[in-house]
């Protein structure tokens, strides 16, 4: 597959930290054995993933703007594009060494995702898409599942943990869905949940209290797999609202509705 010189510079990033990351994991895996260590370890080695992707991005493009979870936001003097960045998404994942983490570069341009790239380094895959391009894992051509009742899907969410999230609406909303499918999955990390939609490895997903770096590069695989995904009122207002809902045309509207059911009365 072509890539754009943009979106090379972006894999570039994304492998140079994957590659620290996949030191560290090794590392980590033995602190586990201690009752001391593996969480400063691991906010080390997400501090600096991110320092190696923002020096690696601003080198090729000084004038974006530059948002990730482990710092200040840049503004930057371009004033129409900014990087995205979860330099480890999937952290208590990482921390307990559980392979299913990932490193998320996206490419804002006024206010559009254009550009993706997802690393999970424990497992060498790589998904990319650009805008009007198509989606890609490494260099197979993606597809959202092709599924259209939600009896027949497989349903990813993310669930809230201590001191995160409205506890008593997601068990609400998990009883309504778990009702209707076939399974339900959590993989403890955002962005490769998103990227296995855009796989058509889940039919689905949805979940709420995220922050723009969880969800951009996966909201443009998606939708250039084919898929869907909005925030729970079908809206575009995701980094706004911290919500998401996708899937192909038939789930993502079926998962909505079931979304919205009122509150059960037993």
């Amino acid at each position: 597959m072509a890539r754009s010189a943009l979106l090379n510079v972006m894999v570039q990033a994304a492998f140079k930290a994957g590659k620290s990351l996949s030191r560290d994991f090794g590392e980590v895996q033995n602190l586990q054995v201690s009752l001391k260590g593996p969480g400063d370890y691991v906010s080390q080695a997400d501090r600096k993933a991110e320092k190696l992707i923002r020096e690696e991005l601003m080198k090729a493009r000084p004038t974006y703007g530059f948002l990730g979870e482990e710092s200040e936001e840049i503004i930057g003097t371009d004033g129409a594009h900014r990087w995205i960045v979860d330099p480890l998404d999937g952290t208590t994942n990482f921390l307990h060494g559980m392979p299913c983490f990932a490193v998320s570069i996206a490419l804002e341009r006024n206010g559009e995702i254009v550009a993706a790239v997802l690393l999970n380094p424990a497992t060498d895959e790589l998904f990319t898409a650009e805008r009007g391009g198509g989606a890609f894992l490494n260099d197979r051509r993606l597809r959202v599942a092709a599924r259209k009742s939600l009896s027949d899907t497989v349903i990813g969410c993310g669930m809230p943990h201590l001191g995160r999230g409205n506890h008593g609406k997601f068990l609400i909303e998990q009883r309504h869905v778990m009702g209707e499918v076939a399974g339900m999955r959590c993989l403890g990390s955002a962005s490769l949940d998103l990227a296995y939609v855009a796989a058509g490895r889940l039919d689905g997903y949805w979940e709420r209290g995220l922050s723009a770096w969880d969800i951009a590069a996966g909201i443009l695989l998606i939708r250039e797999a084919g898929g869907y995904a909005t925030d729970f009122d079908g809206g575009n207002g995701m980094f706004e609202t911290g919500s998401i809902v996708c899937g192909n045309e038939y789930i993502h509207k079926a998962l909505r509705e079931v979304l919205h059911r009122p509150v059960p009365t037993r």
